[in-house]
């Protein structure tokens, strides 16, 4: 039976990022009638990634179950791209963005529960470096059209200061990939070895009755099962 209902979970966390930016869009706030309206601020950015990716996640627990079984090579392979996508917000943007904010215990479950396979290094953090930059200039952008910067400490603080800011924080996003990156081997890296156990370790006769297939397209439908 499965030990971890991942696509349950996954449909909870779905609604409650739905029902959070309905929430968050009501508030009447002054910032959000301006230039940019919510879409300059981070928090609500990564509000919309995470909802996004736990999306494609339950789309892809849909997948998996229609397809389970049919035989259909097209279906299959439509899946593994649907599952590559899945990871690549993973990596890219789910963790290194959601990191900073309260989202970051429900990544974690997320990683701890699906096998996620993470792209080449570099093409990874140059991803994350283009979206880094990119909100960077965003955030330019917007104090060149109103005059204000959306993060007020901005106001206060030299043209100098600035670029070192910025630069930090890019290389912040890099460092939180890389973190993402080493946390995913770890988790998984640890299961294999679990389930490769000998089983004259006392302790070991429960972890080798796992089965931990991570090649699978079927992979974050049932994470985990148990032979009865």
């Amino acid at each position: 039976m499965a030990l971890v209902p991942c696509q349950v979970l996954r449909v909870a966390i779905l609604l409650s990022y739905c029902s959070i930016l309905c929430n968050y869009k009501a508030i009447e706030m002054p910032s959000h009638k301006t230039y940019g309206g919510s879409w300059k601020f981070l928090t609500f950015i990564d509000l919309v990634i995470q909802a996004v990716f736990f999306g494609i996640c339950v789309l892809t627990d849909l997948s998996s179950l229609l397809t389970r079984g049919s035989g259909n090579q097209e279906q299959e392979r439509q899946l593994k791209k649907l599952i590559s996508l899945r990871d690549w917000i993973l990596a890219v943007l789910a963790f290194p963005v959601g990191i900073h904010t309260t989202v970051l215990p429900f990544i974690l479950i997320e990683m701890r529960t699906s096998h996620h396979e993470y792209p080449s290094r570099s093409s990874g953090l140059t991803a994350i470096c283009t979206f880094s930059v990119g909100y960077i200039l965003w955030v330019c952008w917007v104090h060149h059209v109103t005059g204000m910067w959306v993060y007020p400490f901005l106001e206060h603080i030299g043209p100098g200061a600035r670029i070192i800011f910025f630069g930090s924080t890019t290389i912040l996003m890099n460092f939180l990939y890389l973190l993402g990156e080493v946390l995913n081997s770890y988790i998984w890296d640890t299961q294999k070895s679990a389930t490769m156990m000998p089983t004259w370790l006392p302790w070991a006769n429960d972890l080798t009755n796992v089965s931990w297939n991570p090649t699978s397209p079927e992979v974050g439908f049932s994470c985990f099962t148990k032979e009865r």
